[in-house]
């Protein structure tokens, strides 16, 4: 059996790999074409992918030996899962490895996008800081502070824990589906509707998945009901806010700042967004801890040896919806 490991990973899972399949690796870590993905993926019976590579009904239909496609993430937003469910390809992502590590990371870039650390860090490096001054690089608490979260699956319950727990936030939250009462009391967290979490969130973190519905969850109109004070921080995937309709409230100051991780069309970055300073900017690295990397690309090797040898790919994303390979 063959596999291609679409982008660099870790060799000693390749090395674990080579003891059960043949695997084409893309240790030099380009980003393939979609023409170069089909080709490399024409004689392939598995893949192991991340979100730069596309997997929808044209690339299946050039590589019938296809059988599973594992993403090393969480998010899948890159397969056309009805077009891999109707030919009868497994699709495998990474859940629950990386909650703790993402949820540091959104709670570390929203204190972050609070307390001005980026735009004080720049200001310092640029020579430009000559004395204290009472007013310089006012932020905003966030013990004691409402934490708004929108869309509380695992992430969003790791920061709200974080904020309830460790820093006396009130925090509130929306969500297509209200968590039972057990666990709301559990993370001290209170289920409110979306227009009132904006309006009253002093830090607002998206934690929800993209989609179609998804799209643009949070634009101008959005913008325009949260507080001048408020900050907003996007851990969740690009297209969930409309770039162009923050950098404008941000600009203008009708929200205090925020806190990106992802991007509309990333790895580009809408240009007004770089050119505003009351934003902190990262490439997407919120699970970005060797251990948490690591146990990513052993699950998604799981997925994808349990796949093709006969076993139980223990994270599936589309096993009940899978129609029989003709």
């Amino acid at each position: 059996m063959k596999v291609l490991v679409a982008r660099a990973v870790f060799p000693e899972v390749l090395e674990r790999l080579r003891r059960h399949v043949e695997v084409e690796a893309n240790q030099d870590d380009r980003v393939y074409s979609a023409e170069e993905l089909r080709e490399r993926l024409s004689d392939k019976d598995g893949a192991i992918t991340t979100g730069s590579e596309r997997i929808d009904g044209a690339l299946l239909d050039a590589c019938p030996r296809l059988r599973v496609v594992a993403n090393m993430a969480v998010g899948y937003n890159n397969f056309d899962v009805p077009a891999a469910s109707a030919r009868g390809v497994l699709l495998t992502n990474t859940p629950e490895v990386l909650t703790e590590t993402t949820a540091d990371f959104g709670f570390a870039l929203m204190m972050a996008t609070a307390r001005r650390i980026a735009e004080s860090e720049h200001y310092l490096r640029a020579g430009r800081w000559q004395k204290w001054s009472y007013d310089m690089f006012i932020g905003s608490d966030v013990h004691g502070a409402t934490l708004g979260i929108l869309g509380m699956g695992r992430i969003g319950g790791a920061i709200a824990r974080r904020g309830a727990h460790g820093f006396g936030m009130r925090v509130i939250y929306h969500n297509r589906s209200r968590l039972p009462a057990a666990q709301e009391a559990a993370l001290r967290a209170t289920w409110v509707d979306k227009a009132t979490l904006l309006r009253e969130a002093d830090h607002l973190v998206l934690v929800l998945p993209y989609s179609a519905g998804s799209h643009h969850a949070i634009g101008a109109a959005e913008l325009a009901l949260m507080k001048p004070t408020a900050t907003l921080t996007n851990i969740a995937r690009g297209g969930i806010v409309d770039d162009a309709a923050l950098a404008a409230a941000l600009r203008e100051r009708r929200i205090a700042a925020a806190g990106l991780d992802v991007f509309e069309g990333e790895p580009a970055v809408h240009p007004d967004l770089l050119t505003v300073p009351n934003v902190v900017l990262t490439p997407h690295i919120a699970s970005a801890t060797v251990a948490t990397r690591r146990a990513m690309a052993d699950l998604a090797a799981d997925n994808l040896l349990a796949a093709l040898t006969g076993g139980t790919p223990p994270t599936p994303i589309n096993a009940e919806g899978l129609q029989p390979r003709g």
